[in-house]
């Protein structure tokens, strides 16, 4: 498959991703709103839980919550579950193309962990396979009854893959991975859980028997848990756009943050929906946690300043030795068709352009080269460091 075709699978992929992933997340976010919003009044049905009316594009809707099924099977059913199949199989389909069949350049990175691309692939499989199942038997366990306990046993475990996966893989894709793991949980908590309880409660009203109510408490909490999840997987997702999240030597504590963030949005949104009061502090405190953030990723403890001076000469051989094998006019790098994002480095007057970028992605993370593929050192990164602060003169 030629380079061009590659690139046209990348992007189609990645479009299919998010068409289904907005498909997914937006039904998700209705009824979970929906939920929190049921009331009961005087009109309110035997049997139904609550009701809720809402106006959109210009008509009237009513809906109605049974506590656990109506008292007859109607004839047509919505089933929300294609959503999330096609959400994480064109997802995972994405991970194969670009960090599977790209393992060198995005997967693996030497000075992490020097791995063969059968043994990340598996390692990568296997953590998703393996996560999935302990999550799913914590929940079956006698810790599932405690809401609260749960949701900080997962997240300390959340937090204890995000390190895991810093400590194998470039930090590009640990971060990648940790969305891939919260992304599979999901999903599974729909295809194993939430799809068959409800498809449980149906086969015993068509057998003429009143549905189990646990079925459908079971359901609701993975749903719920789906809801929290939300906001941390979207952020892993496009991180690998921020180098400066994931490039930090702690990328792993920002990713931690950054959970917490999510948490307490939503957090707010469910209690707001249900009733029971505006409680800004949660948005505050998630706002002050960002602000925080932004003041951590400016100490950086790998750099020092680099002693001498540094010429346009030394930053432009550091730079013709590292990186313009893919940025250039021709890239000659397998598989890189064109300069990334069109960033060509081949000349002194394009390094000036490009110092601030330079800067961002090679001196103060190591995002670039991507998984460290042309083995730039330290002390070439300081030197590259050193000609940007001196103001990236040609002179």
């Amino acid at each position: 498959m030629t380079d061009l075709a590659l690139e046209w699978l990348n992007l189609v992929l990645r479009w299919m991703h998010l068409i289904f992933g907005i498909a997914w997340i937006g039904s998700s976010f209705f009824f979970i709103w929906l939920d929190n919003s049921l009331r009961k009044s005087e009109h309110t049905k035997p049997g139904v839980l609550g009701e809720t009316w809402m106006i959109h594009g210009g008509g009237f809707y009513f809906t109605e919550k049974y506590a656990v099924a109506p008292p007859q099977l109607p004839k047509e059913l919505h089933w929300f579950k294609y959503e999330s199949y096609f959400t994480w199989l064109s997802g995972f389909f994405l991970l194969g193309v670009l960090y599977y069949a790209g393992a060198d350049l995005y997967l693996i990175d030497s000075k992490v962990l020097p791995l063969a691309q059968w043994q990340a692939i598996g390692i990568s499989v296997g953590s998703l396979i393996l996560g999935w199942l302990l999550y799913d038997r914590l929940c079956k366990s006698p810790l599932g009854k405690n809401d609260a306990a749960l949701a900080m046993v997962g997240f300390v475990l959340l937090v204890a893959a995000a390190y895991g996966y810093a400590q194998v893989f470039s930090a590009r894709a640990a971060y990648l991975h940790v969305g891939a793991l919260i992304g599979t949980i999901m999903t599974a908590n729909v295809a194993h859980v939430i799809i068959p309880n409800q498809k449980k409660a149906v086969a015993q009203m068509l057998a003429g028997q009143t549905p189990d109510p646990v079925y459908g408490k079971q359901a609701k909490q993975r749903s719920l848990h789906n809801n929290y999840l939300t906001l941390p997987v979207l952020f892993a997702m496009i991180s690998n756009h921020y180098p400066v999240t994931y490039g930090h030597p702690y990328g792993w504590v920002i990713l931690a943050v950054v959970m917490i963030i999510g948490g307490l949005v939503r957090h707010f949104f469910n209690l707001k929906n249900q009733g029971r009061g505006q409680r800004y502090e949660f948005l505050v405190i998630a706002f002050l946690l960002v602000v925080g953030l932004v003041f951590f990723t400016q100490w950086d403890p790998r750099r020092s300043a680099h002693a001498g001076n540094v010429g346009v000469e030394d930053a432009q051989r550091i730079v013709a030795a590292r990186c313009t094998a893919c940025h250039a006019a021709r890239p000659t790098f397998d598989g890189i068709a064109e300069a990334p994002k069109g960033v060509m480095l081949e000349t002194p007057e394009q390094l000036r352009r490009f110092a601030a970028l330079i800067n961002q992605q090679a001196v103060r993370t190591e995002a670039m080269p991507p998984g460290n593929i042309t083995e730039i050192t330290e002390e070439e990164r300081q030197m590259l460091g050193a000609w940007i602060t001196a103001g990236a003169k040609l002179d």
